[in-house]
């Protein structure tokens, strides 16, 4: 139950694939990536996973000041988690496409 109270929610899986498919990233290479997320849901939802030890923040002392989110160590960790999501996932779509 841990696992669904941590992951639960609209975003977080969506949010953590992106970061494991795509690597580290930057604020708006996030929302790119994930178009219909506003920027508020995104912010609160970052914050959420780095509080939770599944996400890193690291702020650059750039001009202007560039901040990466990536998945963290212990983040790495959901690695087979995520997998087995997304081969799920695509075995779930070929059956329905089978169906019609």
């Amino acid at each position: 139950m841990d696992t669904m109270e941590l992951l639960s929610g609209k975003w977080k899986i969506i949010i953590l694939s992106a970061l494991w498919i795509g690597g580290p990233m930057r604020f708006n290479e996030l929302k790119k990536t994930l178009p219909k997320i506003t920027p508020k849901i995104l912010s609160k939802e970052l914050k959420f996973l780095e509080e939770n030890l599944i996400i890193t923040r690291t702020v650059k002392d750039t001009t202007p000041i560039t901040v990466i989110y990536e998945l963290s160590a212990y983040g790495k960790t959901l690695d087979s988690v995520l997998k087995a999501l997304s081969d799920w996932g695509v075995t779930h779509r070929k059956r329905i496409i089978e169906r019609m």
